[in-house]
């Protein structure tokens, strides 16, 4: 137990069900185990991000969805394709989609929460939904000065009709019989992450550049490992989450960073402190994802090899 009541696990499955990237050839390890199914069942990518998230203490276990993709096509095939892996097969990992228990939004971009509604249905039973309340205000992209495009937004009443219990959360919370801390907002404190330029929110009735209050990460304690630390998007900055999540749990070793970090377009500018930052972190392993970026993905490859691990569509990772 730690300060806040977070219990250890004694291992952790992560699988990425939805991301950008497909490999049919990459290898499996210890650590990570790959879905290579041939069509007409092969793995789909988008770019959107899901984890299914399996943790257990000892005989105790528990299933989580964080996120949901753009589309309900690409995370229900993808997880019903996962159960068709050799690693499933062989007992390796026992991650399933139909022993969901609760959803947890990272925040409320359709790129995360487009399959949900999808997911609820073929669920057919009331399921928890935990996010922040912010995740419902309107937003927007200013392409120019002239030109500012709506974005997707996320209906309470559909996901009431679909079958979500709402819980709406701002601060630190458990999960999964205390086996899972949720973010809450995530503290900022570096001077370099200012989340995503161009992006605006109708807050009190008022367009401004996009705080992204909603923006959580997950975190969870491996037994004599430390944290595995969960982004979605990471608007809040990846550094700024990795530094709230050990205050929060008040742990400091991190064993693994996974995520999306958003360190492509125009937050290619803050690539280089970023990962001076997490090289100082020092995590096992660091799983770039989804909205990172090519530049970016690659950057960490290079800079640290023998921790990086480059995800596809289906991969499960195992701590």
């Amino acid at each position: 137990m730690n300060e806040l009541g977070m219990r250890e696990v004694s291992r952790v499955e992560v699988c990425a069900l939805v991301d950008n990237y497909s490999d049919f050839f990459l290898a499996d390890s210890d650590v990570v185990k790959r879905l290579r199914i041939l069509p007409p069942n092969a793995p789909l990518a988008e770019p959107g991000l899901s984890y299914l998230i399996k943790v257990n203490s000892d005989s105790e276990e528990h299933t989580v969805l964080f996120d949901a993709g753009i589309s309900a096509a690409c995370l229900l095939h993808n997880a019903q394709t996962l159960t068709s892996s050799k690693a499933v097969m062989m007992g390796e990992i026992g991650v399933n989609i139909k022993s969901v228990e609760a959803v947890v939004l990272s925040h409320g971009h359709f790129d995360h929460f487009g399959g949900l509604l999808g997911f609820l249905r073929e669920a057919k039973k009331e399921i928890p939904l935990f996010l922040h309340p912010g995740a419902f205000v309107p937003r927007r992209f200013q392409m120019s000065p002239q030109l500012k495009i709506d974005m997707p937004g996320l209906s309470e009443t559909a996901l009431l009709e679909a079958g979500a219990k709402l819980e709406k959360v701002q601060k630190a919370s458990k999960l999964a019989s205390d086996l899972i801390l949720l973010s809450g907002e995530v503290e900022r404190v570096t001077e370099y992450e200012k989340g995503m330029p161009g992006m605006e929110a109708k807050i009190n009735d008022e367009w401004i550049p996009d705080p992204f209050y909603d923006d959580q990460g997950l975190a969870i304690n491996v037994k004599d490992k430390g944290l595995v630390i969960i982004g979605g998007c990471s608007h809040a900055g990846i550094i700024n989450t990795i530094k709230h999540m050990r205050k929060t749990a008040g742990v400091d070793k991190v064993h693994a960073v996974l995520g999306g970090f958003h360190l492509s377009g125009e937050n290619e500018k803050i690539l280089g402190p970023t990962i001076e930052e997490m090289k100082a972190v020092n995590p096992d392993y660091v799983v770039p994802m989804h909205c990172t970026g090519w530049k970016a993905i690659n950057q960490f490859a290079t800079e640290m090899p023998g921790q990086f691990i480059l995800n596809s569509v289906g991969s499960t990772y195992i701590f």
